[in-house]
């Protein structure tokens, strides 16, 4: 345990931001999994909303540093080829 006052501020501080990054990381899940269950029914407007949620929130990830933006980049990236293969069926 720190002894210094600006160390246990630290601590603080690290905690607070651990544990929104861990409550982004999971709406962040939540939002993935219900865009690939869209994609996998094959229902396309569904999909489109979820794929609109999913990429707002990763968007949101990486301005507040919890993602890189390279890794949002190819997240989104990935989500929008299965999006675009779904309408072209």
């Amino acid at each position: 345990m720190a002894n210094i006052k600006s160390a246990k501020k630290r601590i603080r501080v690290i905690d607070k931001k651990t544990a929104r990054n861990i409550r982004v990381k999971n709406h962040i899940k939540e939002a993935e999994k219900a865009f690939l269950a869209a994609v996998e029914a094959g229902d396309k407007e569904e999909a489109a909303k979820a794929f609109q949620h999913v990429e707002k929130k990763l968007m949101q990830a990486a301005a507040k540093g919890t993602f890189h933006k390279n890794t949002v980049a190819r997240k989104i990236s990935r989500f929008a080829s299965k999006l675009n293969a779904l309408s072209a069926k």
